[in-house]
């Protein structure tokens, strides 16, 4: 169940935003290096959207958090755009009467609906505020509280929002952690495209085994995502035959992509946010895979800082079928020593620390209030 934060309490951070993970987790790694740092966690206080993913998670993760009405404006005119246009102006009156009653000392915009209502609300009373980028290329929200005053905090450089900080983004401490030992004599391709999955690279990956059926010099661990893992293991079963020599795991949801990202020799991939910090973090190389039509092509974004580090290679949505990976991992999976310097130029952009230096943010900015 949802728990409100108290009316009576002031709160050291509020923390706005959310939707979708990619902009909740790192949401959550802030708070957890604030409370690390000794701030209540009572005093670090979380305002969303009703049907953002924040809505359970954050409480789970025991923090306070007020959920404001409605969802963004689609884009394009349609007539739901009447009553999310209604409900915006509902969640900004909340969102002012939450900054009112909780008077923090800095408002942390991490992107997503709930984020810009509130950001808005904390430059009204004079609150100071800082906005954290996911993304290579900025969403409104942090566009427009970056030029309210706020201060920006970036994960990827050259990502364009005035004044910017490169912090990094923050990822789950067991990511950070993760040291690197993949199987020399059977290498692993891991093949995921978020928590919901992506039929392109379900596709393609299916298409794959068939060419590969008879390897044994290889192994593929396949991460469907739930919503398409019936479908995807009903396919599988049909193309399998008694003499396939391909080591071939697929699963609808994976736990613990710590101990995944350990062994994966090379992933196929998106390039969300999360996925590219982590990627970053863990030192894995990747084939990524960007979703076309993504808010600001940011996917694409994502991906050049990748490719650009020397740490990926990016093959387009509409030209990745099987062929395509056919040709493209078997030409990584040749050469090990590329292998090596992807994953150094992975780890040479990622940043472990990154909650860390958000973190120094805020309480810096903070402190310029008092």
């Amino acid at each position: 169940m949802t728990r409100a934060a108290d009316p009576d309490g002031e709160a050291f951070a509020v923390i706005t935003g959310g939707g979708t993970g990619g902009h909740v987790y790192p949401a959550l790694a802030l708070a957890d290096a604030l409370a690390a740092r000794g701030h209540p966690r009572d005093a670090i206080r979380f305002v969303g959207a009703r049907r953002g993913l924040e809505a359970r998670i954050v409480p789970e993760a025991g923090y306070a958090i007020d959920l404001l009405p409605g969802r963004g404006l689609q884009r394009r005119l349609t007539v739901a755009n009447v009553r999310a246009g209604w409900d915006t102006l509902t969640a900004f009156a909340h969102a002012r009467g939450i900054v009112r009653r909780t008077r923090p000392a800095v408002v942390v915009g991490v992107g997503g609906y709930a984020s810009l209502p509130t950001l808005v609300a904390a430059r009204l009373r004079h609150v100071p505020a800082v906005v954290h980028e996911q993304n290579a290329a900025p969403g409104l929200a942090n566009r427009v509280a970056v030029r309210m005053g706020a201060r920006a905090a970036i994960s990827l450089p050259g990502t364009p929002l005035r004044g910017a900080v490169l912090t990094g983004n923050p990822v789950r401490a067991g990511i950070a952690a993760v040291r690197r030992a993949p199987d020399p004599a059977r290498p692993l391709v891991t093949v995921f495209g978020g928590s919901l999955g992506a039929g392109r690279l379900n596709d393609a990956a299916l298409d794959l085994y068939d060419r590969w059926r008879d390897r044994a010099d290889v192994a593929v661990h396949h991460v469907t995502g739930a919503r398409n893992h019936e479908a995807c293991a009903a396919r599988l079963a049909t193309a399998r035959r008694p003499t396939d020599t391909l080591q071939y795991e697929l699963v609808g949801y994976e736990d613990h992509m710590e101990q995944l990202y350990a062994r994966t020799t090379l992933a196929v991939c998106r390039a969300g946010a999360i996925t590219v910090a982590e990627l970053a973090a863990a030192g894995v190389p990747a084939v990524l895979v960007p979703l076309p039509g993504a808010p600001g092509d940011h996917q694409a974004r994502n991906a050049d800082a990748l490719v650009d580090a020397g740490a990926a290679v990016v093959v387009p949505d509409a030209e990745c079928d099987a062929t395509r990976l056919d040709s493209e991992l078997r030409k990584l999976l040749a050469d090990p020593g590329r292998l090596d310097a992807m994953s150094a130029g992975a780890r040479a952009l990622g940043r472990p620390d990154a909650a860390a230096r958000l973190a120094d943010l805020v309480e810096e900015v903070a402190r310029g209030q008092q």
